[in-house]
């Protein structure tokens, strides 16, 4: 079945299927899914993808530079080329890669980076079949009977179609038929299969509308960030979770096999675009917006916020800093 919402490769919109949604069992006739003059009910035609929020997984497959179709990263090419991603034959980075992130990855590129991506990607994907098995067992259901529950934060959808939310198993009594999980989200994290990633300013969907407020609103002061870290429930949990499981060397952290590059490293070595994203380190209560090629600066992953370039005038506007050099 094609995907509900989806982005053409040729174009690179984003477009959407649908027809006129159910109506009692059935679909419903123009009349009865017309709300108003600029609302319709729809039903999605197709599959919707979803990215889960606050983690980023190992790719099992991804293209390569120039290339169209994704390509499974155990493939020899993706060992020829994360061997050395810099060889003169390959496309030039636009803009030019800043030196310090050059020397950066070289300690994790070179032979075995490929094999090594691949075999913790394979890992947590058997991971989070697993746990969608387990909840299908503890729910007493079959696979067409399960259904997914969804929280969004402030940004619904990403640019290629996938919805953007924490996701676990839809359990409306929360201890019937046992205490309801954390979200697939969590649980990759507390076993250490997957990378904490959090994006600005898609942090706590579990915040109430009230407190999470408008997108400006919702910039956080200078020099509370590390106080943000620790108070915010979401982001502290994330960030234990991912303490742990570096000191049980599970995972990714695993100590004679750990991950060698981060999964959004791998991508922007791919698409020969430097990570674009601004930087706000969440191990401290100042007031710097760091250089986004400068990321590496701040070692333990789980204290990087990410923040999209277009919300950067609004951290100034509230008194951040952008680094200068």
């Amino acid at each position: 079945m094609a995907k509900a919402i989806e982005q053409l490769a040729a174009s690179g919109w984003t477009i959407g299927h649908a027809a006129l949604g159910v109506h009692g069992s059935i679909t419903g006739s123009v009349k009865q899914q017309v709300h108003d003059g600029d609302t319709i009910i729809v039903e999605a035609l197709g599959n919707l993808g979803v990215r889960f929020l606050g983690v980023d997984a190992p790719e099992i497959s991804f293209t390569l530079p120039h290339g169209r179709s994704f390509i499974t990263l155990s493939d020899a090419r993706w060992e020829e080329f994360l061997s050395d991603p810099f060889a003169p034959h390959l496309p030039s980075f636009e803009p030019p890669l800043a030196p310090s992130l050059r020397d950066h990855l070289h300690a994790s590129i070179g032979p075995g980076a490929a094999r090594n991506h691949h075999q913790h990607a394979s890992a947590v994907e058997d991971a989070l079949e697993e746990e969608i098995l387990k909840d299908l067992a503890v729910l007493g259901q079959s696979a067409a009977e399960f259904q997914f529950f969804l929280v969004f934060a402030h940004e619904v959808m990403d640019g290629y179609g996938r919805m953007l939310c924490y996701i676990n198993r839809h359990q409306p009594d929360g201890n019937v038929p046992e205490p309801r999980p954390r979200s697939y989200n969590e649980r990759l994290l507390q076993a250490g299969m997957v990378s904490p990633y959090f994006i600005w300013p898609n942090i706590n969907p579990f915040m109430s509308q009230e407190k999470r407020g408008s997108v400006r609103s919702a910039v956080p002061e200078p020099h509370t960030a590390h106080t943000l870290a620790t108070t915010d429930e979401a982001l502290r949990n994330a960030r234990q979770s991912v303490q742990e499981a570096r000191q049980r060397q599970v995972g990714i952290f695993e100590a004679h096999q750990p991950l060698r590059l981060q999964p959004f490293e791998v991508r922007f070595l791919s698409r020969r675009h430097p990570p674009d994203r601004w930087v706000i380190d969440l191990s401290q209560n100042d007031d710097v917006l760091m250089q986004p090629q400068h990321y590496h600066r701040v070692p333990h992953v789980e204290d990087r916020l990410f923040i999209p370039a277009e919300y950067v005038p609004l951290f100034v506007e509230k008194g951040w800093r952008r680094q200068v050099c």
